[in-house]
């Protein structure tokens, strides 16, 4: 048997290290607790960091308070979580092909309906995001009833190439501009928005009476390109293709489609501009990198009876709700039902907060 070494009682103990304690590596557990202890001391044991189910040696105080702490903050996490966090993830529209026949179809995306009807009642008198520019001011409403058909084609169209990088309000004045101050292109005539009086009118005229409008002197070239091939290819009325209206200078497919729509009441593709090509995306229906892209794919799924109207219903969300700056999810009933996937959280759970208080 090993001779231990004879301990010292007089004067101070000297330091304990782990060097002087090797030497005791043979006897029982008692003596080897200081190590164990000096090793766990630092650094937690991943036991120390998860709920254990081994009760701890500490004192019963201490493990009530600490179990009473985490039962609160499971309370509190549940009471604060959105009713999003118990929906299933939305799907986006997806592409399948039939086996059998080979024949692609597109699954609309889960749950579409009730986002876009809740939209829809968002739009109506009352809602959060009704009463937008788009409603009163859109394209299709700075027609002049009291002209001609022909002029109002034609009025529908101007509105259209005048509308891009410019909102609605301000728009609405160029249009206004032009039914009552182009010169009449000869004399005894009536001054106004058609066909003549924009081919004899004046580039520079022209452009300072729409100067408020964005891109103003590229506009000015386009509609007097355009006047010149309504004339001498249309008869001098506006085409009634797709591919006749996308002819002329400076007008692309949403414009296309939507005057179309409008003009000649033959609705072939959705209009899409910056608002429904950014809503629908937040809303994860599709991932498109241009607007012609989003057409592309909303008309690969959405039921053609809601072609016309989701341009209106996304504009005028898009004025009045979820501007692109600033957007207003705490009075979005999309935010505050877990419908958007895009919704600003904090600003959720303030409206939420706030229609508590006018409930009570």
């Amino acid at each position: 048997m090993r001779r231990l070494p004879p301990m010292v009682s007089n004067g101070p103990l000297g330091r304990i290290t782990r060097a002087s304690l090797a030497r005791f590596a043979y006897t029982g557990d008692a003596v080897t607790q200081p190590k164990r202890e000096a090793a766990t001391s630092t650094t937690p044991d991943i036991e120390d960091l998860l709920p254990s189910s081994v009760p701890q040696k500490t004192s019963t105080t201490s493990t009530i308070s600490r179990k009473r702490k985490r039962t609160v903050v499971g309370a509190t996490t549940i009471a604060s979580t959105s009713p999003a966090s118990t929906r299933r993830a939305r799907k986006p529209a997806r592409k399948s092909t039939d086996p059998s026949t080979g024949v692609e179809t597109i699954a609309a995306p889960s749950d579409w309906e009730e986002l876009y009807a809740t939209t829809k009642a968002m739009r109506q008198p009352g809602g959060a995001a009704a009463n937008a520019a788009v409603d009163t001011m859109g394209c299709e409403r700075l027609a002049d009833p009291a002209a001609s058909p022909r002029d109002q084609r034609f009025h529908t169209l101007v509105a259209l190439m005048l509308s891009s990088q410019t909102k609605d309000t301000t728009n609405a004045v160029a249009m206004r501009r032009l039914q009552t101050e182009l010169p009449p292109h000869e004399p005894h005539a009536r001054p106004g928005l058609n066909l003549e009086n924009m081919l004899a009118v004046d580039p520079d005229t022209l452009n300072e009476l729409i100067w408020a409008v964005g891109f103003h002197n590229n506009k000015t070239k386009y509609l007097k390109q355009t006047a010149q091939i309504l004339r001498d290819v249309w008869g001098g009325d506006i085409p009634d293709t797709i591919e006749g209206l996308v002819s002329l200078p400076g007008v692309g497919p949403k414009m296309a489609h939507l005057c179309l729509s409008s003009a000649w009441g033959r609705t072939e593709g959705i209009g899409v501009d910056v608002h429904v090509h950014r809503i629908t995306n937040l809303w994860g229906w599709h991932k498109t990198s241009t607007p012609e892209q989003t057409r592309l794919a909303l008309q690969s799924w959405l039921p053609k009876d809601k072609w016309r109207e989701i341009n209106g219903l996304l504009v005028g969300l898009g004025q009045t709700v979820c501007a692109p700056v600033g957007r207003k999810c705490g009075d979005c009933d999309l935010g505050l039902g877990g419908l958007c996937k895009a919704a600003d959280r904090a600003k959720v759970n303030a409206g939420r907060k706030l229609r508590e208080v006018r409930l009570e």
